[in-house]
């Protein structure tokens, strides 16, 4: 899939070392190829086989204002309530910190292709999804 991406190598290698922190009640940090035993308790509490992790912030990795971000995430907030998704808050941190966290939020029981059509919806380069062995997968959108 890296062969045909539009996405730069800088920006990939980026995505996968990003920490994706799940926040609230049951916090865990999911990593791109690294299953983890808090998403497998998350999936078991909720009765989901799948989730995705996602943002409507800084579409295109273009970084914009807080306020227009608010408002992005806000309108993914509300496509996912209309959906019936639960949905739990995160943030999208790069460990060197040069780059702002990214809002963002788990949605359990998300199937990949809704996944990817929200992700593409909201200009996002790729997204995260997670399937029953909860590793977290990287999918690139462009």
């Amino acid at each position: 899939m890296r062969f045909n991406s539009a996405i730069d190598p800088d920006t990939l290698r980026a995505y996968e070392e990003t920490h994706y922190r799940v926040l609230g009640d049951a916090p865990a940090t999911l990593r791109i190829g690294h299953a983890n035993s808090g998403l497998v308790k998350l999936h078991r509490a909720f009765g989901v086989d799948c989730s995705a992790f996602l943002t409507a912030a800084n579409p295109f990795s273009t970084l914009i204002n807080a306020t227009a971000n608010a408002i992005r995430q806000a309108s993914l907030a509300e496509q996912l309530d209309r959906m019936g998704l639960r949905r739990i808050e995160g943030m999208g941190e790069h460990p060197v910190g040069t780059w702002p966290g990214e809002p963002s939020f788990l949605v359990l029981g998300m199937t990949l292709s809704d996944a990817k059509q929200l992700g593409a919806q909201h200009g996002q380069n790729a997204i995260v999804w997670c399937g029953p062995d909860t590793v977290p997968q990287l999918i690139l959108l462009r």
